[in-house]
């Protein structure tokens, strides 16, 4: 079969890259900002818990992982049931996200939402049927481009806050400032900020332009997927390509170029999707794994991989892995490759 080009990865086709919120970082200094919110009548609180936001009634399917752990391809969509802001009577932090750009029913372009992390008592008495608390994982995909946004936003800086409850310095508990974008020691008065850690996700090719997957130690053992790893200090995104793919390949490649990143918050991760190419002084069968991380690695033309569709699991459908691979294979991976 022939190669098929890859093109640049358009950001707008990533689930979690969308969004549709101006996150309106200027209103985060006023003291007061959320007594004014709570003024405004069409103020929305998106309402987390365990990592799972409320969801509309409509949308359980939509929220009901498939036998990969996926979402259904046919689930149909899933909206975010944002809440006027007295449905929600406590909790653990607040932070104010930003206002939407787009209108949505009963929720016009301008609409102000505030996550609100809930307690285990909150959230049951809030909504006591789990079905309505859909994962980010399963549900991307069936979102809209603000609710996807949204989604991902919160659990990023739930996550942060989460992880940031002491100083770094002297571990004091820290307040949190700035509509929950900043968390202070009390001791020191320094200035915590919250971070993501980036992680290159690699489309390696070779001569014959198959693609190399792996099998992660984590993972049953028929669950395959690109290689990657976190993005070292002082390090480029280039030079962490070389690195990873070595390590956990025992392979040199080259040309590592850019395609396309989207936010990955499980729990603080950006990935960043590259590609690059085996060396020509290196032999395809010279793969090793490194047995630690990796397991096995395989080498794939996209008709192997077609073949392969009934005994290997490959990513879902809101990560980065799979809209790098489905770009090298040349449309929807649930579909025969283009003929030669």
């Amino acid at each position: 079969m022939s190669s098929a080009p890859t093109s640049a990865l358009p950001l707008a086709a990533l689930p979690l890259s969308r969004h549709a919120v101006d996150r309106d970082h200027a209103a985060r200094s006023r003291p007061a900002l959320f007594d004014e919110l709570w003024e405004e009548e069409g103020t929305r609180v998106l309402a987390l818990w365990k990592g799972r936001a409320l969801l509309t009634p409509e949308s359980v399917e939509a929220a009901t992982p498939a036998s990969d752990g996926w979402s259904a391809p046919d689930a149909g969509p899933a909206a975010l049931d944002l809440l006027p802001v007295e449905r929600v009577t406590a909790a653990l932090i607040r932070v104010y996200l930003g206002r939407t750009l787009v209108d949505a029913p009963g929720e016009p372009a301008g609409t102000a939402v505030v996550l609100e992390v809930l307690t285990d008592a909150a959230a049951q008495e809030l909504e006591p049927d789990e079905s309505r608390w859909g994962t980010l994982r399963t549900v991307a995909t069936a979102l809209s481009d603000r609710d996807a946004g949204l989604f991902t936003e919160a659990l990023a800086i739930a996550n942060w806050h989460a992880s940031h409850t002491h100083c770094p310095r002297c571990g004091t508990p820290t307040v949190v400032e700035q509509a929950g974008w900043v968390r202070r020691c009390f001791e020191d008065g320094s200035e915590v900020f919250p971070r993501t850690d980036p992680a290159v996700i690699v489309t390696v090719l070779d001569a014959d332009d198959r693609l190399l997957l792996g099998s992660n130690a984590m993972w049953e053992h028929s669950r395959y997927s690109l290689l990657a790893g976190f993005v070292e200090p002082g390090e480029s995104f280039e030079s962490a390509v070389e690195r990873e793919i070595f390590e956990e390949a025992g392979i040199r490649v080259v040309d590592a170029r850019y395609k396309g990143s989207q936010p990955w918050p499980f729990p603080a991760s950006v990935m960043v999707g590259m590609t690059a190419r085996l060396a020509d002084d290196q032999a395809p069968a010279a793969l090793d794994p490194d047995g630690e991380e990796i397991l096995d690695l395989r080498w794939f033309s996209r008709d192997e991989l077609w073949d392969a569709r009934e005994q290997i699991i490959l990513p879902g459908r809101s990560s980065i892995a799979r809209a790098l691979i489905e770009d090298w294979y040349g449309g929807p991976l649930d579909e025969p490759p283009a003929a030669a």
